[in-house]
C-alpha cells in the first residue's frame, strides 16, 4: 500500500489514506462500510502490526473502482501532508553512511577520511517534520550554508529492543523519502543536532509504502534536483550500514517503537561537497526521490528580519 496522510480542505482534520490510481481511499471509512475498525490516524494503524495491514489491503482489493459513497477523493483536490505528521520521538539519523559522502565530507566539513567503524548517528526533532510542497525556511540570521541530502527513511512496525540483523527487517512497516536539510554552519563542537534539527528541515513524504511492496530496499534509486538540476543520483545498493544493521545497532541501547524513523544517509553530491560550494536559498525549490515511492518536492523560503542574498554564497 501506499499510505498518506490527507485533508480534503484546508479546515478538515488530517486523515490517513491510501493511493489508488489517482485517488485517496480513507480507509478508517471504507472498513466502516464493512464493518472493519480501521483507525483514522497512521500511528495509530501502524500500532495494529501487520494484521492491520493485511486487512486494509484486501479491503482495497475488493473495491476497486466500485468505492462506497465518501470513501474516495481525487488526489488532485486533497493535500498531502508528511505521512507521520508528528513522530512521536526524534528522527533517527545516520551520518557518514556512503563510501563517496564520507570522503566529500572530509573534504568540506572536517570529518575524517576514514570510514566510520559504527554507525554514525543523530538526530531531527518532531518540530522539524513538513510535507510535500511545504516551506524550507531559510534563516538568513542563522544560517547560509543552507543543504540538502536525500535518503531513504525507514519506519518501524513491531518495537525492536536488542534485535539482530537477520530478523531486523521484520519489525520494518515501510519506507518514505526524507530530505535531511542541513544548516552547515550551525554545527557546533561536533554535534549536529542545532545544525539538521531545526524547524523545518526534515522534509518528509509523500507517501509511506508498505514494506512487502519493497521486498530489497537495498536496491533502490535515489537522488535530488534544485531547480530542476540534479545534484545527488546514487543508489541504496551502496549504503555502509544496511538497514539490518541500523536496527540492530540503534536497537541494542534504545528501543525503536512502532512509528519510528530512521533515516539512513546520504549520498555524494550535497552542496558542502562542490567545487564551488552551493547552497540554499529563498526562492529554490527542492526535489528529493526515491524509486518506488515518489518525489518530494518543498520550495525554500525566507524568514527572519536579515536579508538574504545569493550573491553572498
Amino acid at each position: 500500500m501506499r499510505l498518506v496522510t490527507y485533508r480534503a480542505h484546508v479546515n478538515a482534520s488530517a486523515r490517513m489514506g491510501a493511493i489508488v490510481d489517482d485517488l485517496v481511499i480513507d480507509l478508517q471509512r471504507l472498513g466502516a462500510h464493512v464493518g472493519h475498525a480501521i483507525p483514522g490516524d497512521i500511528l495509530d494503524f501502524i500500532d495494529l502490526g501487520p494484521h492491520a495491514v493485511a486487512v486494509a489491503t484486501e479491503l482495497l482489493i475488493q473495491h476497486r473502482d466500485k468505492w462506497p459513497l465518501d470513501t474516495a477523493l481525487p488526489l488532485a483536490n486533497v493535500r498531502l501532508l508528511a505521512p507521520i505528521p508528528r513522530p512521536r520521538k526524534n528522527i533517527f539519523g545516520i551520518g557518514l553512511n556512503y563510501v563517496e559522502h564520507v570522503e566529500e565530507s572530509s573534504r568540506s566539513l572536517d570529518t575524517s577520511k576514514d570510514l566510520p567503524k559504527q554507525p554514525v548517528i543523530f538526530s531531527k526533532p518532531p518540530t522539524a517534520v513538513i510535507g510535500p510542497d511545504d516551506a524550507i525556511e531559510h534563516d538568513a540570521g542563522i544560517t547560509r550554508q543552507l543543504d540538502w541530502e536525500v535518503e531513504l527513511a525507514v519506519v518501524i512496525g513491531r518495537r525492536a529492543r536488542r534485535v539482530g540483523e537477520a530478523r531486523a527487517l521484520d519489525h520494518v512497516f515501510g519506507y518514505t523519502v526524507i530530505n535531511d536539510i542541513s544548516a552547515r554552519d550551525n554545527r557546533r563542537a561536533g554535534q549536529w543536532i542545532y545544525s539538521k534539527g531545526q524547524d523545518t528541515y526534515a522534509p518528509l513524504g509523500p507517501v509511506i509504502v508498505t514494506a512487502d511492496e519493497i521486498p530489497d530496499p537495498h536496491d533502490l534509486n535515489l537522488g535530488l534536483r534544485v531547480n530542476g538540476v540534479e545534484k545527488q543520483n546514487a543508489n541504496t545498493r551502496h549504503l555502509l550500514f544496511k538497514i539490518p544493521t541500523l536496527i540492530a545497532d540503534i536497537s541494542a541501547g534504545i528501543a525503536l517503537e512502532p512509528g519510528d524513523i530512521i533515516a539512513t544517509g546520504t549520498p555524494s553530491g550535497v552542496g558542502a561537497g562542490r567545487t564551488p560550494q552551493e547552497w540554499l536559498w529563498p526562492g529554490d525549490v527542492v526535489e528529493a526521490w526515491v524509486e518506488g515511492i515518489g518525489t518530494l518536492r518543498n520550495p525554500v523560503v525566507a524568514v527572519g528580519d536579515v536579508p538574504c542574498r545569493r550573491a553572498e554564497q
